[in-house]
């Protein structure tokens, strides 16, 4: 029995956006206080995850923030050619580093909110405090994917972030190219794009609810990667009609050749960081079926 259209009509609603927006201003003016240790640096705070792309349901509750430190960046080059390698190697290394960035980060939200803040893996987490939500705060340098340099005045790259884990390993996105895909597939699904991601997302928690499978099974990150790679001509009608016509295509599809909504990355990956990995997208749309036949 399938699942009522009432039912996903419900799950497309967007979740609260006003105690969300409310805590990134805060904190965002708390990153860029006149007083902090990169003043007369050039950064910028902007924002990633499911508030910052629309996609967020009811039961998200973090805000996921990016400080980015522009007067560094730290490239991959194996496009270039030896002599563009050159050219690029020839340049000065920075003075104030990802290192300082990050730490001066940590004082200036220390300094904030105290006994609040953890320094995570990965992020800098703010615990939710009143009308604060639990904030991620990623603090990032400049990553360039070049294709292209003679000199400064002639390059050409694909602009992500990048930082580090406790252990030093690295950490390359795009969140910007994975926000602006976003849109531009919902423009072109006719605003049927991110109201499915919020449907697939609210069975994600049903499932992990109803203990059918784990919570790290399906990030919401790569629940809207693989709704990005359905053909646009698939989404409308129903929400029911969607459903079907979207995991039905996807399952019948080779999945290898997924990209992320960032298409800087393939979807479906063993090693990398910022891919999914094959047994738990298929784990998850194995539970998605169960769910939808079940009802």
């Amino acid at each position: 029995m399938a699942i009522p259209e009432s039912q996903l009509d419900t799950w497309a609603h967007q979740g609260s956006v006003s105690q969300s927006s409310a805590t990134y201003s805060t904190i965002k003016n708390v990153l860029e206080a006149a007083e902090t240790p990169y003043t007369g640096k050039s950064y910028s705070v902007f924002l990633q995850g499911s508030y910052g792309n629309d996609t967020n349901i009811y039961t998200e509750s973090d805000v996921d923030i990016v400080i980015q430190l522009n007067d560094c960046f730290q490239s991959d080059v194996e496009a270039l050619s030896q002599a563009e390698k050159d050219a690029y190697n020839a340049l000065d290394n920075a003075v104030y580093t990802h290192i300082d960035f990050k730490r001066d980060v940590v004082k200036v939200l220390g300094d904030k909110y105290g006994s609040d803040l953890k320094v995570g893996n990965k992020a800098i987490t703010l615990e939710a405090r009143g009308n604060r939500r639990k904030t991620d705060v990623i603090t990032s340098i400049q990553f360039r994917r070049y294709y292209k340099f003679r000199s400064i005045h002639d390059q050409r790259y694909d602009e992500g972030i990048c930082f580090y884990d406790l252990a030093g390993k690295r950490i390359v996105n795009y969140p910007r190219q994975h926000s602006a895909n976003c849109t531009t597939k919902h423009q072109t699904t006719n605003k049927w794009f991110k109201p499915m991601v919020r449907v697939l997302k609210n069975m994600r928690s049903k499932l992990v609810e109803d203990k059918m499978i784990k919570a790290d099974v399906a990030p919401s990150y790569y629940i809207e990667g693989l709704l990005y790679n359905v053909p646009n001509e698939l989404f409308g009608n129903s929400y029911g009609d969607t459903f079907a016509n979207c995991v039905n295509w996807i399952l019948e599809a080779d999945r290898s050749k997924f990209l992320c909504v960032n298409e800087q990355y393939y979807l479906l990956r063993e090693a990398s960081p910022v891919t999914w990995r094959e047994a738990k997208c298929t784990e998850f749309l194995a539970a998605v079926c169960d769910l939808w036949q079940q009802w």
